[in-house]
Parts: structure tokens; C-alpha cells; sequence
């Protein structure tokens, strides 16, 4: 009668069995902290990638800034910020001409820049705060979540996945906004006495200068139905399923 001994297994002969078994299969044994060491590397690419999108939270410091500082263009009239920007920056620091138009290119620039700004300064508070909305929210889509988990840079995600998705929303406002723009080049012109159209549609409107006043919002009316017309199509580029 045969009679068998229990052997007593120790840990260190499971570990050289498991290296014996792995080296049979062809696989490599990993060291111990290696998972840990990975999972370090993991948390700190996380961190980075999250840092970069601290920026459009809504509690982030330059967020806060920005908002405040346009805020103040959103509630402010036209002509109050033209006068603003006429007084500070081309009569107190003269670095900009009072008015008019110029003769070459580069004075046409010159001159036109703040009236440019004037009329940028309460549009860009309102595009801003549209898009903002929307990037925080296109920001906790599903699919941003799997684009991270793919390891996709934060730039790409930021702009192949989320401004893409973000902007139909901003593009449709802007063009809605453009026959506000035009109403406001009126105003504008005026103040920094450019010779433009909307200045033109003033004087014809004293004057009563009927073809005038027809002809500029036959030219106006154009203008605005081609802004449709534009967003239109950045919509179906945007989102192609609008053209379906």
C-alpha cells in the first residue's frame, strides 16, 4: 500500500512557477509595482489633460474675468463705447485718428479700427457667452468621455470633437446678428464720421432723398438674405445632417 506525503508550498514556489509557466507560454512577468507605477503615470496624464479644459469651466479665474469684462460691452450702448474709445484712445493717447476715412489702404485701416471694435466689443459678449454655454455643454457629452478614454490629445478633442459640435448654435446667432451689425454701423459711422453706408442712409433720410434711401435698403436687404444664405451652409458643413 502506496502512502503519500502533503508537501508544503511555499510562495516563493508559486512565484517560480508562475515564471517558469510564463516563460513557457512566451510571455514576460511583470515586477512587482509596475501596475502601481503605471497607474501614476495614468492619474498624471489625467491631470494634464483636465487642466487644460479648467479654462472653460465656470469657475475658473479667467473665465470669471472675461465674462465681467463683456458683460460690461452687453450692456452698453453703442454709442457710449464708441465715445469711450474715441476719447481715451484718440484724444487722450492720440494713437488713433478722431475721424474720417484716409486715402491709402493702410489709413483706411487705421482710421476704420475703432469704429471696428466699437461695433465688435457688444456683439463678441454675446457670441462668447453662446458659445461658452455650449462647450460646457458639448464638453459632458458621451462622446467626448470616449475620445478622452482613447487617449486623443486635448487639442484634438477640443477642436475636431467639441468646437465642430459647439459652433452650429454660434453660427446661427451670428447670422441673426447681422442685420443688428448693419443697424449699428449707422450709429457707429456717425460718431467717428465715417463716410460709410449707414452715414449715407442718415443724410438721405434728412434729406429726403427717397432713391437713396431705397436703393441702400434694397442693398442692405441682399447683404442680410447672402448672411443667411452663408450661415445656411455652415450649418450643413457643421452638422450634415441638416442637408439630409
Amino acid at each position: 500500500m502506496l502512502r503519500f506525503r502533503a508537501a508544503t508550498v511555499t510562495t516563493q514556489d508559486l512565484a517560480a512557477f508562475e515564471r517558469d509557466y510564463a516563460a513557457l507560454l512566451g510571455y514576460r512577468v511583470r515586477e512587482r509595482g509596475t501596475i502601481s507605477r503605471e497607474l501614476a503615470a495614468s492619474w498624471g496624464a489625467k491631470r494634464m489633460s483636465t487642466r487644460k479644459y479648467l479654462l472653460l469651466s465656470s469657475d475658473a479665474s479667467p473665465d470669471v474675468l472675461i465674462r465681467a469684462v463683456f458683460q460690461v460691452g452687453l450692456s452698453s450702448p453703442v454709442f457710449y463705447v464708441g465715445l469711450v474709445l474715441l476719447t481715451v484712445f484718440a484724444a487722450w493717447l492720440r494713437l488713433f485718428p478722431v475721424g474720417g476715412y484716409g486715402d491709402t489702404l493702410v489709413e483706411h485701416l487705421h482710421h476704420l479700427f475703432l469704429p471696428a471694435v466699437t461695433l465688435a466689443f457688444s456683439f463678441a459678449a454675446v457670441v462668447m457667452r453662446s458659445l461658452r454655454a455650449s462647450i460646457l455643454q458639448v464638453l459632458t457629452a458621451e462622446y467626448v468621455d470616449f475620445a478622452r478614454a482613447k487617449g486623443l490629445r486635448a487639442r484634438v478633442i477640443l477642436l475636431r470633437h467639441v468646437l465642430r459640435n459647439a459652433m452650429i448654435a454660434t453660427v446661427t446667432l451670428v447670422g441673426l446678428h447681422v442685420g443688428s451689425l448693419l443697424g449699428g454701423a449707422v450709429i457707429t459711422e456717425s460718431v467717428f464720421a465715417v463716410p460709410g453706408v449707414g452715414r449715407l442712409m442718415v443724410e438721405s433720410i434728412f434729406a429726403r432723398d427717397y432713391p437713396v434711401i431705397q436703393a441702400l435698403t434694397l442693398v442692405l436687404a441682399v447683404l442680410v438674405s447672402l448672411a443667411f444664405l452663408i450661415t445656411d451652409i455652415l450649418q450643413m458643413w457643421l452638422d450634415p445632417r441638416l442637408g439630409r
